[in-house]
């Protein structure tokens, strides 16, 4: 199984609280025949933190995708159409 499109960008936005973060996920083939989960997250306007979990196929990596971006979720962010917004 290839992943096509498998980035995912996500935002919360909180100007009560001075909350403008970012989280952005997307599976990658490996140099190796695996594929990797790039996590990144910050604050808007910065180039933040990068995280890569490996997986030995793309079934597990897409589900471990699936997994965090419905745990952001209920934490709030939302996401985001069009990344340049």
């Amino acid at each position: 199984m290839e992943p096509s499109d498998t980035s995912l960008f996500l935002k919360r936005v909180d100007p009560g609280r001075n909350m403008n973060r970012f989280y952005h996920l997307s599976v990658e083939p490996t140099l190796f025949g695996g594929y990797g989960v790039r996590r990144t997250w910050g604050r808007l306007g910065t180039w933040g933190q990068t995280r890569l979990d490996l997986f030995a196929d793309a079934t597990s990596a897409l589900e471990h995708q699936r997994q965090l971006a419905a745990q952001k979720h209920r934490r709030g962010y939302r996401p985001v159409l069009d990344v340049a917004s």
